[in-house]
């Protein structure tokens, strides 16, 4: 089983892979703090059988070190001992928005994992 996940502040958005057609959004993970997430994340992961692990890393831009850095980390303390793969999420986001206006839901997260997860897997959208 391959997950996707876009990781932001507030929530952490998460799609599943079906088959190597066929990916969908799942529900997205809470962040009260990144321990609790990182907790949450590597349960969800066990409950779904993950294999491995697409992460959702911004490329480009002015933070893009300070950005890859903060997500490599919080992976980290996910404790995931599957493969993990980084995936480019440029512009995950407002491709999102086309399918899901409201960003402030967490399916929207979702919605830009399934995005993350489907250029990985070379699907188009």
């Amino acid at each position: 089983m391959i997950v996707g996940i876009d990781i932001g502040l507030k929530r952490i958005g998460v799609a599943v892979a079906l088959s190597n057609t066929l990916v969908v959004p799942s529900e997205p993970i809470l962040r009260k703090n990144r321990n609790q997430a990182a907790s949450d994340t590597l349960k969800m992961l066990k409950e779904k059988g993950a294999k491995t692990l697409v992460v959702g890393l911004p490329k480009g831009g002015s933070c893009e070190e300070e950005m890859e850095r903060r997500i490599k980390h919080f992976v980290g303390l996910i404790g995931f001992d599957g493969d993990i793969i980084y995936q480019d999420e440029a512009f995950s986001s407002s491709e999102a928005s086309e399918i899901f206006s409201d960003s402030r839901d967490g399916r929207f997260d979702s919605v830009a994992a399934m995005i993350i997860l489907k250029r990985y897997l070379k699907i188009s959208l």
